[in-house]
């Protein structure tokens, strides 16, 4: 949805992709011979962003996206990372999005690292997490301290209550932003033109509570 409202608003020359989507392809998925041609467009460094989500996150910056408790027994098996490893090396930026923040994402360790915060030692690579997106607050990867920092915080909720629902310490500033409710205009394109695409593009998403717009407005 930030995506597209992003496009709707302050970025109309911009060039989005959703992973194989069959609606509008010519727009939102335009490559023709299968995902090799997606996979060399990424190798080739031609992506600036990349958007991805998370079972599990830990304060070194990894992300779990395979099994949760042992890996040769595991509790639940997830759907796996398929090709995230890749982009997640290859894009500029990575930006994890998660629809909760519990101690159950944000954990000590993860799992299992389907990609690292960190690359091997001696290894060198164009991306990597940049920030962590939740309902509560915006969190940034500070690579070179190897911590993750509270950035922005969403109206109503303080940093405290964000550390209370981490499970593991966050670094946070002194003074902490709040991130600015949707104006009126955006929370109409989230409601009318963000919330059409989404009904095509992931519908099973948009039909859920965390598909629809919020409620709060500023100006």
């Amino acid at each position: 949805a930030g995506v597209l409202l992003a496009r709707e608003h302050h970025a109309p020359h911009g060039t989005f992709f959703f992973y194989k989507s069959d609606y509008q392809r010519d727009i939102w998925w335009p490559f023709r011979h299968g995902s090799k041609e997606f996979y060399d467009f990424a190798q080739q460094g031609r992506l600036d962003l990349f958007f991805v989500s998370a079972a599990q996150i830990d304060r070194f910056g990894n992300i779990n996206l395979n099994v949760i408790g042992s890996p040769t027994q595991p509790t639940v098996r997830l759907p796996g990372g398929a090709v995230t490893p890749m982009l997640w090396t290859m894009v500029r930026r990575v930006i994890v999005f998660k629809t909760d923040h519990s101690p159950r994402a944000f954990v000590p360790h993860v799992d299992f690292i389907t990609c690292p915060g960190l690359p091997p030692t001696g290894a060198k690579r164009p991306g990597g997490l940049s920030k962590i997106v939740t309902p509560m607050a915006v969190l940034r990867w500070n690579g070179e301290q190897q911590q993750i920092e509270l950035e922005s915080v969403t109206p109503g909720y303080t940093a405290a209550e964000i550390q209370a629902q981490t499970g593991f310490q966050l670094v946070i500033p002194a003074h902490v932003t709040q991130i600015p409710a949707p104006t009126r205009k955006e929370l109409q394109t989230l409601r009318t033109t963000v919330h059409q695409h989404l009904s095509h593009i992931y519908p099973q998403f948009a039909a859920t509570p965390s598909g629809t717009p919020p409620s709060s407005v500023r100006g």
